[in-house]
């Protein structure tokens, strides 16, 4: 169906967003806790955080590229050869849920720190503090934040293109 086709450019930047917007949350909160500690054997320890991301299921992405060529329609027989007994309708980027798999992980990276004096120390001396790296999360955080921005600003230009085209 063709707003389906329409809003797909949508549906994708609003897909790298979330995906950015996971990577800035996890940024911000691995730096707002770089400098925290807990007592000596409490599971209250800040643990870093990564974003890994995936594709989705090659079977998925199979369907629904079987069905967008099903739906396609044909003006010559040699323009494209149709797959199969391919007989189904086009469902649209949503049945497919082809977006990237996001999944948070919390890392045991750990620094161990000799203070003496400090409440969290252990019978050592030794402070367990989140093994944050700043600069590398820094960079995370302004990378991310720039393709967020890529993705808000492909979602205004297809606005734009939506809107001068219904003004034709």
């Amino acid at each position: 169906m063709l707003p389906d086709r329409i809003f797909s450019s949508f549906q994708t930047a609003s897909q790298g967003m979330s995906v950015q917007r996971e990577k800035i949350s996890a940024a911000t909160r691995n730096i707002a806790n770089a400098g925290t500690s807990a007592p000596a054997g409490s599971g209250n320890v800040y643990r870093p955080q990564t974003v890994q991301t995936g594709i989705g299921d090659r079977q998925d992405f199979q369907r629904i590229l079987l069905d967008n060529v099903a739906s396609l329609r044909q003006t010559d027989a040699r323009h494209i050869s149709s797959p199969g007994n391919v007989t189904s309708q086009h469902q649209g980027v949503q049945s497919g849920n082809m977006g990237p798999r996001v999944e948070v992980v919390e890392t045991d990276r750990f620094r161990h720190e000799f203070e003496p004096n400090h409440p969290d120390a252990d019978e050592n001396g030794m402070v367990r503090y989140p093994d944050v790296d700043l600069i590398r999360e820094m960079t995370q955080l302004v990378s991310a934040n720039r393709l967020y921005e890529a993705n808000l600003s492909a979602v205004e230009a297809e606005k734009q293109i939506i809107k001068r085209s219904l003004e034709i």
